[in-house]
């Protein structure tokens, strides 16, 4: 059910050069393999460590058991770091029926075991079905949401339990892919809104057929365009970039591939404009804007087509959005 190896002839593209001590400088986003085992940090301190980068950071958590997609930001690419938390992502779970923990996963302590012989597996599907869409989500007291300055998973390890508002989260998707019912196991793929802990989906769908329910196994198997297939362990990227740097650089996905806006570039007064982040005019512009609509982004290169900010209409006018 799980991949265990991955093609690494990935996509994309991306700037890199050696630093005279040795050191890469890059300005782009890496798609990692977080394999079990290593947090979020882990992965970012051993990257910092194989490419000697200094500016470097992920785009949203991953629990240390799960596996899967972690888009990791370098240099420039730091700044989008944020728009990428936000994108929706995809997982494949494995939930156990029969099961609770303190955690909701199978890393916490069982609190409930109970029998699960009267499920169905026409009704487990139709009360998997029933999620999709909008709703609310209680997230776990294990989990990094702050209470009154404190992380949740602090105040649990206390042997605290605090009241958590639901949050209105997205299920745009949900895949059955395989029911054990013999085995009191079943595997899903999730397409989720940011916010989304496939952890406690598996509690309340155990909640909601009357029985007990926890995640077993997590898998994260998209994040925006950062796809499981294309994604490289630390291990493949310690190989490539010391042995085979040409096939890394194209490995490292550009900032402005992230983005699916119009492209344009800057002429005459506009070059000094856009380097100091000023206000564009449409005749800054060497392509025409006039279909630019109010509020539209548009990806904004130099003379030399280098990509260098997001710029937002605004009436007549195009406003900086990001610089990078």
């Amino acid at each position: 059910m799980f991949k265990n190896g991955r093609d690494i002839n990935g996509i994309g593209c991306g700037q890199q050069y050696r630093q005279k001590d040795g050191s890469l400088n890059l300005d782009g986003i890496i798609n990692i393999y977080k394999e079990a085992g290593f947090t979020s940090h882990d992965v970012v301190a051993k990257l910092r460590g194989i490419l000697r980068q200094k500016k470097i950071g992920h785009t949203g958590t991953l629990d240390p058991e799960a596996t899967g997609v972690l888009p990791v930001c370098c240099g420039k690419a730091t700044k989008v770091c944020e728009l990428l938390t936000d994108k929706d992502k995809s997982y494949r779970a494995v939930c156990r029926l029969g099961v609770e923990t303190d955690t909701q996963d199978m890393t916490g302590t069982v609190l409930n075991e109970c029998d699960t012989n009267m499920i169905t597996e026409e009704q487990l599907r139709d009360c998997v079905n029933s999620f999709v869409g909008e709703t609310e989500q209680i997230p776990p007291m294990y989990s990094a949401l702050k209470i009154n300055g404190k992380k949740l998973y602090e105040l649990a390890r206390e042997g605290k339990t605090v009241e958590r508002k639901p949050r209105k989260i997205t299920i745009s998707e949900i895949d059955i892919v395989d029911i054990n019912l013999e085995e009191k196991i079943f595997t899903m793929d999730v397409t989720c809104s940011k916010g989304t802990y496939i952890r406690t989906l598996c509690h309340d769908i155990g909640k909601k057929l009357g029985v007990c329910a926890t995640m077993e196994k997590l898998m994260r198997t998209r994040v925006s365009v950062f796809k499981i297939e294309d994604a490289l362990t630390l291990n493949d990227i310690e190989i490539l970039s010391k042995e085979k740097p040409e096939i890394f650089r194209e490995k490292v996905y550009s900032v402005d591939s992230l983005f699916d806006y119009s492209k344009v570039n800057v002429a005459g007064d506009g070059i000094r404009y856009l380097q100091n982040g000023n206000t564009l005019k449409a005749k800054d512009f060497k392509q025409d804007v006039s279909g630019i609509k109010q509020d539209e982004k548009i990806l904004v290169y130099d003379e030399n087509n280098n990509f260098k900010a997001v710029y937002q209409k605004n009436e007549n006018d195009f406003k900086v959005f990001k610089m990078f």
